[in-house]
């Protein structure tokens, strides 16, 4: 009698452990959350604000920013 086991398969169809699995979704989660760019583009735009705003209220220390 054979007994077939009931492991998830990857994508490249190995067997995936319970964590495994856990993880995949958690990973799949994620990706659907981040931006589509991937690279964050607004990210930048918010820095250079914090910058120029820094070196206007302590130009002593971060005018070489």
């Amino acid at each position: 009698m054979s007994i077939q086991g009931k492991a998830a398969k990857s994508a490249s169809g190995a067997a995936m452990s319970r964590y495994d699995v856990e993880i995949e979704a958690r990973v799949k989660a994620l990706e659907e959350k981040a931006p589509a760019g991937g690279s964050g583009g607004g990210d930048a735009a918010r820095v250079e604000q914090i910058a120029a705003a820094l070196k206007r209220e302590f130009p002593a220390k971060f005018a070489d920013l």
